[in-house]
């Protein structure tokens, strides 16, 4: 998969992206944005796991967003499914060094309509947490609408939070 954008190019992963994932990835601030599994601190082992997990996922839906010719962050989608099969839960982060650029909004709207698109889906959804503001500004410049809040549901750096819950709806288009 390639989608080329104004400000960054959303592709399939590669092994050669684990070096400029792994400098990238390693920083605090995004980790505590993101769930446990996202290790802190991040090495180049971490990133050469993660990325032969992406090639191996079928279908594919973890990608890897490049700017400047190097693997700055990363974007995904969880299928659901049974009865939420027309849903899917979205990720994302991006390289401190990139922030406030845009790149994150330009990479989830096109995201969003590939992953609707590939799969048929209605819905679109994300929840970050209550502290990440900036996440929740990509979100609505995304075409996300705020549908809820979650309280006390996740524990996160010893901290119970509330999250949010996000949603893209095709027919809010």
């Amino acid at each position: 998969m390639r989608i080329a954008l104004d400000k960054c190019i959303v592709r399939s992963w590669q092994h050669t992206d684990a070096e400029s994932m792994a400098k990238h990835a390693n920083n605090r601030k995004i980790w505590l944005n993101l769930r446990d599994a996202f290790p802190s601190p991040y090495n180049l082992e971490d990133a050469e796991k993660f990325i032969a997990i992406a090639l191996a996922k079928i279908p594919e839906t973890f990608f890897c967003i490049e700017v400047d010719a190097q693997a700055v962050g990363s974007v995904g989608y969880s299928l659901g499914s049974d009865v939420e099969r027309i849903s899917a839960e979205i990720g994302y982060w991006l390289s401190e060094d990139y922030w406030g650029r845009g790149i994150m909004t330009e990479t989830l709207k096109a995201v969003t309509r590939y992953a609707i698109t590939t799969h048929d889906l209605t819905r679109v959804y994300a929840t970050p947490y209550e502290w990440n503001k900036a996440s929740c500004r990509v979100l609505e410049k995304a075409g996300y609408h705020l549908e809820g809040r979650l309280r006390k549901s996740v524990l996160k750096n010893g901290v119970i939070a509330d999250k949010f819950l996000y949603a893209f709806i095709i027919d809010d288009e």
